[in-house]
């Protein structure tokens, strides 16, 4: 058993591994992948295997291998103010990603069946607002989850711009998840044993692509023994936004606006920014292999072992500078809440403004 990508250290070391591997292919999908922790989305005794590209699994949580959500993300081709329905949506990572780039005017919505998962997701949301600095770097669309088996959905429900459905699909409810695409959506969804993306082009007209080989376990089919009746799922409605909450929208982006605008400033004046981190680089043979992920298997590209890049402007660095290996970035400032908490504001306007964030 094996992951398509190396290990990696931390969460941007993983996301350097996909970039490498051309998981991750687009600039949008990488600032979401490294915004949220992969970490923060595992129980704590199992942390030590969040940054290797495998699956997990620990009673109904479940999280897919990184190199999938990957392809899941760049195929859904995500933009801001689109609608995304997530169906098996877990543990609300992918969700929460999704959200960093649909911005305040989306609507991110899933359907989990499981009701301990779903209290699970939102205690994890809860801490992604609370604590992530990530969040005052992006406006957030909030993901709102319901329980139920989403074969069940109600037939009055609204259409999505991009569904994306985490479990194993039969032939003959392909057509039941087209139905929840609106003409131009992209439908992402595990369909005989393929990661496939499927494009409404019309009211009747699809165009079909198969991403990757893959192999999830299959959609729980409903259970109507107790009752013989159907449990219909109702979506969460499109809320509008109050007019204190698009205020606060409109405030934090000039702020943000000002604070790009010093920053540019700062540059064109000659200051320069503290350099960033280095990573050792490494050089990889790429090839084609089949991986067994427990319930997951994926035709991929995996790299050989790792052979270091000889780099001689490295080995001079490392050089001057005995000490350089024990060296650890800057903990990064956020501007965001530092200009704020500055603003001649009453005390509860800038509490309001920062979303009584605990950080």
């Amino acid at each position: 058993m094996g992951g398509a990508v190396s290990a990696g250290e931390d969460n941007d070391e993983l996301i350097d591994n996909l970039k490498e591997a051309q998981y991750i292919r687009t600039e949008l999908v990488e600032q979401a992948f490294r915004a949220i922790d992969r970490a923060d989305y595992y129980l704590e005794e199992f942390k030590d295997n969040a940054y290797k590209d495998l699956a997990w699994k620990h009673g109904n949580i479940h999280l897919s291998a990184p190199c999938i959500y990957s392809e899941v993300m760049e195929a859904l081709d995500l933009q801001p103010g689109l609608s995304f329905l997530n169906l098996g949506s877990g543990t609300g990572y992918l969700s929460s990603m999704v959200g960093l780039i649909l911005g305040p005017f989306g609507v991110n919505h899933g359907v989990e069946l499981h009701s301990d998962v779903i209290e699970y997701a939102k205690q994890k949301l809860d801490f992604f607002i609370k604590t992530s600095d990530s969040f005052d770097k992006f406006e957030f669309c909030e993901p709102s989850f319901v329980t139920g088996n989403c074969l069940e959905i109600s037939p009055d429900c609204t259409q999505y711009d991009r569904v994306y459905c985490g479990a194993g699909v039969q032939k003959e409810h392909e057509d039941y998840m087209k139905s929840l695409l609106k003409v131009g959506g992209i439908l992402v969804m595990p369909l005989e044993e393929k990661l496939t993306k499927i494009t409404r082009t019309g009211p009747s007209a699809w165009e079909t692509k198969k991403i990757l080989a893959v192999s999830f376990a299959p959609l729980i089919q409903p259970n109507h023994a107790d009752s013989g009746k159907s449990r219909l799922v109702h979506l969460p409605p499109v809320a509008v936004r109050s007019l204190q909450d698009l205020a606060r929208i409109a405030i934090r982006g000039t702020i943000k606006r000002l604070i790009h605008q010093e920053a540019l400033g700062r540059a064109g004046s000659g200051l320069k920014s503290p350099p960033r981190f280095k990573r050792r680089r490494l050089r990889r043979r790429r090839m084609e292999t089949i991986v067994f992920l427990d319930k997951e298997v994926f035709a991929s590209r995996i790299s050989s072992p790792a052979e270091p890049c000889e780099d001689l402007d490295d080995d001079r660095e490392e050089e001057e500078d005995t000490k350089g290996s024990e060296l650890k970035p800057e903990p990064p400032v956020n501007f965001l809440r530092e200009k704020v908490l500055s603003l001649p504001l009453p005390d509860p306007l800038k509490y309001y403004l920062l979303y009584y964030r605990e950080k």
